[in-house]
């Protein structure tokens, strides 16, 4: 499958709608609202629960619509980013709501849900004559803000063809193909992200290390760079920086309970097949214990590096460097 760098009428026709203006979301839907408008074309339909999250973007010309069933009554492909399982499905229930009208229509999910999930939700719309792509999203908010995140398409030929004008050069720097069945896209994502939380787990330990040895964490830091790459040297600087646990109304790169759920699917799935992550379940466990932290301190926000503070914490250190200490106020 190729992408194609021209719209063809038919295309250039085809009305998008966009549900959900979380962190993520509210990027994506952005760039390809900026993306249609350049190309002269119908702006971008749009619907989120708490309606002033769509604010930014109806400033922009997009078209806010009064509730899911009106996006994708008025969109020929509908994306969705939404924050778990519960929610697609509530919103894919609402789009079938629409009965003989939802026929003909794509639905194209950039949530990281369960491949379960995926394959039941492409079942009931492919039931009712419409078709569904799975394309889930690498990359932090500020990489979708950028429009480089990497997206894993999985669906029909004849979908890609429709919505890759929309992913390549609009949000994403790059486009997986991993096949027809939309639930291999939602299994990459799950072997990515606890592929991710286990490199983070190790970035922390190295970190947590050096800062005890004396080597330093700008020397390791600059290792990272050169030897093990952008990833983990972005895992490092969330670190180094403080994104591990934002100010207090700061936002995280990447919501710690979006990386509990993200992670679990990963292990779940990995149960079902009979191998156990030792390494991921270490993370998780880090992850659970953030979470604790977070609720002990007034639901404060963490980022999903935040298990670097429990880390710490397990060496004896205070979950928060003295760098997020003084920027909180208390040094």
């Amino acid at each position: 499958m190729a992408s194609s760098t021209t719209n063809s009428p038919m295309q250039s026709d085809l009305r998008l709608g966009w549900i959900g203006l979380g962190s993520m979301g509210n990027a994506m839907a952005t760039n390809i609202h900026k993306h249609l408008t350049s190309q002269g074309r119908q702006p971008l339909r749009f619907f989120n629960r708490t309606a002033s999250r769509g604010d930014a973007l109806e400033a922009l010309g997009g078209t806010r619509c009064q509730d899911i069933a009106q996006v994708a009554n008025e969109s020929e492909i509908i994306f969705i980013s939404a924050s778990d399982d519960k929610a697609v499905e509530s919103i894919i229930e609402q789009i079938l709501s629409l009965g003989d009208g939802v026929a003909g229509k794509i639905v194209a999910d950039t949530t990281t849900i369960h491949p379960d999930t995926t394959k039941a939700l492409s079942l009931k719309l492919r039931e009712k004559g419409a078709e569904f792509a799975a394309i889930p999203v690498f990359g932090a908010t500020p990489t979708a803000e950028e429009g480089k995140l990497l997206v894993a398409f999985a669906g029909s030929t004849a979908v890609y063809e429709k919505v890759s004008p929309f992913l390549r050069g609009v949000i994403a720097r790059e486009v997986f193909v991993v096949g027809e069945e939309p639930e291999k896209a939602t299994l990459l994502k799950a072997t990515g992200n606890f592929l991710m939380a286990g490199l983070m787990q190790l970035v922390a330990e190295g970190h947590v290390f050096a800062e005890k040895t004396g080597l330093g964490s700008a020397t390791l830091e600059k290792l990272l760079a050169l030897v093990f790459g952008d990833v983990a040297h972005s895992d490092s600087v969330r670190m180094t920086t403080g994104v591990y646990a934002p100010g207090r109304d700061g936002a995280p790169w990447s919501d710690l309970d979006l990386g509990i759920k993200d992670v679990g699917h990963g292990i779940d799935c990995a149960a079902q097949a009979g191998v156990e992550l030792k390494v991921a379940n270490t993370a998780l466990e880090n992850l659970r214990k953030a979470k604790k932290w977070s609720e002990e301190n007034g639901g404060r926000k963490l980022d999903s590096s935040s298990l670097y503070g429990v880390v710490r914490q397990d060496a004896g250190l205070d979950f928060r460097t003295d760098l997020v200490k003084k920027r909180d106020g208390d040094e």
